[in-house]
């Protein structure tokens, strides 16, 4: 039997596999909830952060350096506190400092 392989997309490969689809989505909210935060971070550190994985009510932020990642601890609970008065359910937010 000659089986014939084709291309498909990411988002093709995700709209069939249940498990891609969540990480999918997982990742996009994930990407609206920084986008959603960027404005209570200064400008400076904007540049510093990335993204990170959900993980039920907990959301990780990547942070670029040890000094970024303290002048966000300071913010955490205007983040929290934003996120949650635009629907999200975030109880903590996690800072993993990228290595």
């Amino acid at each position: 039997m000659l089986r014939r392989h084709h291309a498909i997309s990411l988002q093709q490969a995700a709209d069939e596999s249940p498990t891609l689809a969540k990480l999918a989505a997982l990742t996009r909210e994930s990407s609206e909830r920084l986008k959603a935060v960027e404005p209570l971070v200064p400008p400076a550190l904007r540049s510093a952060l990335q993204a990170g994985p959900i993980e039920g009510d907990t959301w990780c932020l990547v942070v670029k350096s040890n000094a970024a990642a303290a002048k966000l601890r300071q913010l955490l609970p205007a983040l929290q506190a934003h996120l949650r008065s635009k629907g999200w359910q975030v109880n903590a937010i996690r800072l993993k400092i990228q290595t």
